[in-house]
């Protein structure tokens, strides 16, 4: 999954769930459910992600709507291979990206 995402330090939960394509509600779920996400809460409470939380919602997204894994079963995933999740992700996500751009220039010929 490719977000469309302005580089930025910090998201909000709006900017998030729509690039997720979710309800607000879902992310603040995923905040309260998986302890791998760290968002800042501002001077309002509201919080605030920074690019890491990002990746790891990207990967958390990918393990239980993609994959199909349940809940337990994605924390399961991430406390056992962390690291090893997080970078074969990264690699599908960017194979997806030069995959898109490939068809982009190839439909642009």
């Amino acid at each position: 999954m490719h977000l469309n995402l302005p580089e930025k330090r910090y998201y909000s939960i709006g900017e998030l769930a729509k690039a997720f394509d979710v309800n607000a509600s879902l992310i603040r779920f995923w905040d309260k459910e998986f302890d791998i996400l760290k968002p800042k809460k501002n001077a309002k409470g509201n919080r605030m992600f920074t690019p890491e939380d990002v990746k790891n919602l990207q990967l958390i997204f990918h393990l239980v709507k993609e994959r199909g894994f349940t809940l337990d079963g994605a924390k399961i995933h991430l406390k056992e291979g962390q690291k090893k999740s997080l970078d074969k992700f990264e690699i599908i996500t960017k194979l997806e990206g030069i995959k898109t751009q490939l068809t982009e220039l190839k439909n642009a010929l």
